[in-house]
């Protein structure tokens, strides 16, 4: 089965402190595409994904995630969070930089919990250039219409960062 992508929307910024895109869901798409670009920055930093819905963004302690960190320097590591205010370490940046891609369901259906799945890659130069890698599953336990999404790093700021977002036909 071919599957097209509608492009929908994009936002990007330097040097913020979080990134909103708005109302790039709705009820035409159950599955969306989200595409990250961020260049990389002095702070070690996760990822963290936050979802919009008329109330503004949800921060509420509803957010499920299951992470494999994968660096080329150390062993894998799993990881495991439930009950926090966003989705945790859907993808890491270091100073060399990070591509996120996001699969996203069912997030405008307000009688359906969102589900995420999460892939991200980068590198980190420290005494040469090592490989870093996310997996991860989510699910934001609330049955709401989310209609955008927010982009925040665990510390700092978000460097040159770019997201673009597509409905899945």
């Amino acid at each position: 089965m071919a599957t097209n992508l509608q492009f929908i929307k994009s936002a990007s910024g330097t040097s913020v402190s979080s990134l909103s895109v708005t109302d790039c869901f709705s009820s035409e798409y159950d599955v969306y595409n989200v595409n990250l670009i961020m260049d990389g920055s002095t702070t070690n930093k996760d990822i963290r994904l936050q979802y919009i819905y008329s109330g503004g963004t949800d921060t509420t302690a509803n957010y499920v995630t299951a992470a494999l960190f994968q660096g080329s320097y150390t062993g894998f590591i799993e990881l495991r969070y439930s009950g926090q205010s966003s989705h945790l370490v859907t993808g890491y940046n270091y100073d060399g930089g990070t591509g996120i891609n996001y699969t996203i369901f069912n997030p405008n259906d307000s009688s359906s919990y969102t589900f995420l799945n999460s892939q991200s890659s980068g590198a980190y130069n420290s005494s040469g250039v090592k490989l870093v890698g996310t997996k991860a599953i989510g699910v934001h336990q609330v049955t709401q219409a989310n209609t955008g999404i927010n982009i925040v790093p665990s510390t700092s700021t978000l460097e040159n960062i770019k997201v673009s977002v597509y409905g899945v036909k």
